[in-house]
């Protein structure tokens, strides 16, 4: 069997608007197995670049429950692990409220000056401010307003603020612990790139919290969209591993190649000097043309399963 480094580069061939080729070639149809899960920083002294987000961040535990996996789980080879740790600590089900609910403060403790942090949410933050399943939706947008619920599953008074709140909230944490935030929209669903762009508020609403707290901003969901346009319909059939949201270990490895793209089309290119080759190998994204929205007029915060 060839080397992982070797699949995943023939992989990352056909991911055009990733690499900047003009021809897509053909992907192997192999599984992988990625490389561990680094859930806490394998050298505390070395600066860190932490995940989080959701399940298409990273599924379950990282196994590829189901098939499906996470862009997370494929970061790590794209950097030098012997000067930068890669801790992906997105959680499945989470919504930027439930996460910073739960799970930040965790996070947080393990912050140092000069880490980074990336953060994508959205897919679940659509879903009911308060029911007996999850109870995990934001309010749309990015302002103050808020609503006082009695939660239906913890029984307790919740205070539930907007989808842009909470991703301040992380931005603010982040900066005060020395850190760089990066923002990064959702990955778009399997309906809806082919003939326009997935979550066209939410990258709207990333933009205008990165904007107002000096965070940096990349729309994942436009870089992905591109790719998978240059790839076609047959092909990114292949990418997903249930009916439209999570990805497979072939599409969350075009996916990662897409994060990468993205990041180096970010001011300075801040995490340049920390790739590995194969990271070196990804040419920055550039967007080829404005993609229309798909999303509804009159819903511009859709809800995703």
């Amino acid at each position: 069997m060839r080397s992982l480094s070797n699949i995943v580069a023939t992989i990352l061939l056909f991911a055009s608007g990733c690499i900047g080729l003009s021809d897509p070639m053909p992907a192997p149809n192999v599984p992988i197995t990625p490389r561990r899960i680094f859930n806490l920083p394998a050298d505390p002294n070395l600066p860190s670049l932490f995940l989080i987000g959701d399940s298409t961040v990273r599924n379950g535990a990282g196994r590829g429950d189901g098939g499906q996996w996470g862009w997370g789980d494929f970061l790590a080879p794209y950097f030098n692990t012997n000067e930068l740790n890669v801790v992906n600590r997105a959680l499945g089900g989470t919504s930027s409220r439930t996460f910073y609910r739960d799970q930040w403060l965790a996070v947080k403790a393990l912050l140092k000056p000069g880490d980074f942090v990336i953060l994508q949410f959205g897919h679940n933050d659509a879903s009911p401010i308060n029911d007996t399943n999850r109870a995990r939706g934001t309010i749309p947008g990015v302002g103050d307003e808020s609503q006082i619920i009695t939660n239906l599953i913890t029984r307790k008074v919740e205070e539930v603020h907007s989808f842009g709140w909470y991703v301040t909230k992380f931005v603010t944490d982040v900066k005060a612990q020395g850190a760089t935030a990066i923002i990064c929209s959702p990955i778009p669903h399997k309906q809806h790139w082919e003939n326009g762009r997935d979550f066209a508020s939410l990258a709207g609403w990333d933009a205008q919290v990165a904007s107002n707290t000096g965070a940096l901003f990349f729309d994942l969901t436009l870089v992905i969209t591109d790719a998978y346009q240059q790839a076609g319909r047959e092909k990114v059939e292949t990418y997903f591993a249930d009916k439209g949201t999570h990805t497979s270990d072939l599409g969350a490895q075009v996916n990662a190649a897409c994060v990468i793209a993205g990041l180096k089309g970010l001011p300075g290119n801040l995490l340049g000097a920390f790739l590995s080759a194969q990271g070196e190998a990804i040419a920055p994204f550039i967007p080829s043309a404005a993609v229309p929205s798909t999303e509804s007029p009159s819903t511009n915060h859709p809800i995703h399963p």
